[in-house]
């Protein structure tokens, strides 16, 4: 188990650049901070000729109305369908009416069939907001404070243009994190709670 090598220590984090993820914040090398939301997109292509003059135009006013640099990235993954199917098989130990086992049968056949030899793609779509303290003496209090009203600017100004975003929070980074790293392991050994307090518990990380 890779987290659990201690002679992968060093080197891991000198290549991934992570010092540690607090209070939703990632914390990287050299005083710098990261927020990251996870939004909502728009399909531009089925808008109107006017809804897409708007959506321009307000795209231009977010821009300007921004505090600080962004990075905009998008993640696409296999959806796990076997952990979908077994997660609404679950669902039919649970009902006593035989009509509705049946049912949920036939469903996850369907799918079965629906998906046999194809991939089922998700796309999920962040944005970064950059905090660097220029400060020799960090007071995590005042970059939260900091950081925080950049993320509020920037929420408000996607909230405009019509779309959701909410932050992750300290596992859900990790867990982003883990999945770029360690894609063919996100379905044997996904990461968990409890996984990273053992972890830390035991100075394994």
């Amino acid at each position: 188990m890779w987290l659990l090598n201690r002679s992968s220590k060093a080197s891991s984090r000198r290549q991934i650049k992570i010092k540690e993820v607090k209070d939703s914040i990632l914390c990287l090398p050299n005083n710098q901070y990261r927020v990251i939301l996870e939004t909502s997109s728009i399909n531009f292509e089925l808008k109107s000729e006017a809804e897409q003059d708007v959506l321009i135009d307000s795209f231009q006013n977010f821009l300007n109305s921004l505090p600080c640099e962004l990075q905009i990235a998008v993640r696409v993954r296999e959806v796990d369908i076997d952990h979908y199917l077994e997660t609404i098989s679950q669902t039919k130990n649970q009902e006593k009416e035989t009509v509705y086992q049946n049912q949920i049968e036939n469903y996850c056949q369907f799918i079965r069939n629906v998906v046999s030899g194809n991939k089922i793609l998700s796309r999920r779509f962040y944005v970064v907001i950059p905090y660097h303290h220029l400060e020799r003496n960090t007071d995590f209090r005042l970059i939260t404070e900091q950081i925080n009203l950049n993320r509020d600017i920037v929420q408000r100004g996607l909230e405009k243009l019509g779309m959701k975003a909410r932050q992750l929070n300290s596992l859900e980074i990790l867990d982003l994190f883990y999945s770029f790293y360690n894609p063919g392991q996100v379905k044997t050994m996904a990461l968990k709670g409890e996984t990273i307090n053992m972890l830390f518990q035991h100075n394994y990380v």
